[in-house]
This record gives C-alpha cells, structure tokens and sequence, in this order.
C-alpha cells in the first residue's frame, strides 16, 4: 500500500467561505507545511485565489502540492447548473496548473481530484446524522441531482482529465447509506469514483471500515477524521447545524477520537488502496489558533500506526 498524506483547508475553521473570520490562505499554506504535509485540498470555491501563478509561486515556495479541488454547493437544484458547471470551469483551470505530487504506482486517477459534496439545505442540515429523521428527495429531484453531477463529471474530465469523486457529507443529501447506495447505482463509475470520508461516514451511522470495504471498486481517494465520541452523542440529541456541532468539537485530532485507525489501515490494505488521503479536522474559525498543533498531532499518529 503506497500512501500519500496531504490536509485541507477545514482544518483551519475554513467551510463557508462568507466566513469573516477565516484565516488568510497564506496561513493555512504555511502551517501545512509546518506540520509535515506534502500537500493539501485548495478548499472551498471563493476561498484561494482563482489566480494560479499567484497560488503555483506560494506553494512552489513552502513545497506544497494540491490534491484535489472542492465543489461544494447545492447539487439538488436544477436552476443551480450554471453555476456549478463555472465552478467546474473556473476550479478544474486553476488546478490543473498548479504543482502536482508524484503519482503513486496503482493509483486509478492522476490528482489533482474534483471533490464533489452536495450542501445548502437546512432541512437535511438539522438532521445530520439522523438517518431516521432525515427527509430524503423526490424521484424527481434526486434525478435532477443526479443529472447535475454527472455534468460537472463530464465536463471535469472531458475538458480538463479531472477525476471528480463524490464524497458522502453530512447534512446534503448523499450522507446515509441507502443515498451512498443509491448514487453509486445511478452514478456510473467510469463517469465519477468516490471520496470516502471516516469522519462523514462514522457521522451517519456507518462503520467507516465496512463502507470502505464496500465501495473499494469506487474509492478513487479518502478523508480522514476522527471523532470525539462525548461531544458527538450530546450534539445527535440537540437540533443542531452539522457545522455547529463541529465549532463545539465533535471532529477531533485523529488518533484522540472513536474511529479505529489501526483497523481502517488493515481494510485500506485488503483492498489495495493506493494514492492519496487527506486528513481533516472541521472546526470553528475562532479557534484556528489550535489548527497547526492539531493537524501535527494528526499527521504524527498516522504515523506511528504506519501511514
């Protein structure tokens, strides 16, 4: 098993990007690198500058990389085409110009990846983790989601050989597993692969070893978390965003939280996982002063497992 590790922007409080308070990208570049990763996710659509000799310079001289590029955003409305499909345009144009790692031998996809989350519904946000509770789409409308990312799929690779992968996310609706089911079937795996997230997954009420062991003909790339048990069993019985429960905690550093690394590294070699994994950390922007010794703390016990 040949991995590479690499981190996100959601580790530095970085998600909505009309945040005020989000640190500036150069930071989140520059602890990145301090905390011993090659590389990293370019995050969210808005938040690093849609200027890629100005972004290429700033990696090229901390000796980052870029994995992956997100879209996240409304997949469900049929009137949010376009501007998914510029997103598509505007992201896919800026990554693909930017430093690349080394591809790992076995790898299906070269990176970057175009990271595909569906977001921006308060009914489902309320209810993650609530696979009981949550309000699930219309034929109609899961169609219509279908068919939007499936667009962004095809122009992603067409136009650009970009890889999207979509990536089961807590409060959208491809979170539990009969959706992850369901999208995997309408979705065809020549289009678009999967970006597995332990964190999402434990999150929903999955085990995280078994749904990767399932979806290993679909796993293009993965996300690590881990999560503060306490904090997660007080928030599922509050009405509370997802992102809220992450400003009070319930991602933590992994190795300190629930989900069993050891275990996810035995299924990740089982089923001949090669290529990249990005570890995050959602959290509240206010609180980015802990982001470098977290991300460390992170990175040093995915070592000392043997990532």
């Amino acid at each position: 098993m040949t991995i590479t590790i690499t981190t996100a922007p959601c580790c530095w409080g970085v998600d909505d990007v009309k945040n005020p308070n989000l640190p500036a990208w150069e930071r989140v570049f520059d602890e990145a690198a301090a905390a011993g990763y090659g590389g990293l996710e370019l995050g969210p659509y808005g938040y690093v500058p849609l200027e890629s000799g100005r972004v290429a310079k700033a990696l090229q001289d901390r000796n980052l990389f870029i994995v992956a590029g997100t879209i996240f955003d409304d997949l469900v409305s049929p009137e949010n085409r376009t501007n998914l499909l510029r997103q598509t345009d505007e992201i896919c144009a800026v990554i693909t110009r930017l430093p690349q790692p080394e591809q790992v031998p076995g790898q299906r996809f070269r990176t970057p990846y175009l990271t595909v989350m569906d977001w921006g519904h308060d009914e489902r946000d309320y209810t993650a983790g609530h696979t009981d509770r949550a309000p699930r789409l219309s034929d109609e409308a899961w169609n219509g989601m279908v068919a939007n990312i499936k667009a962004i799929a095809e122009l992603a690779m067409s136009k650009y050989g970009v890889r999207a992968v979509i990536h089961p996310h807590a409060g959208g609706y491809i979170e539990f597993a009969d959706e992850i089911e369901r999208i995997a079937s309408d979705v065809p795996a020549e289009l678009a692969g999967f970006c597995i997230d332990t964190g999402h997954t434990y999150y929903a009420g999955m085990d995280p070893v078994e749904t990767l062991k399932t979806y290993a003909d679909r796993l293009d790339y993965v996300h690590f978390k881990d999560i503060d048990e306490k904090v997660f069993r007080r928030v599922l019985g509050e009405k509370i965003r997802f992102f809220e429960a992450c400003g009070q905690g319930v991602m933590c550093p992994i190795g300190r939280g629930i989900i069993d690394y050891p275990a996810v590294k035995q299924a990740l070699e089982e089923i001949g996982y090669h290529g990249f994994i990005t570890v995050e950390q959602e959290r509240d922007p206010l609180s980015v002063a802990g982001s470098l010794a977290d991300v460390k703390e992170s990175r040093d016990y995915l070592r000392s497992v043997g990532f």
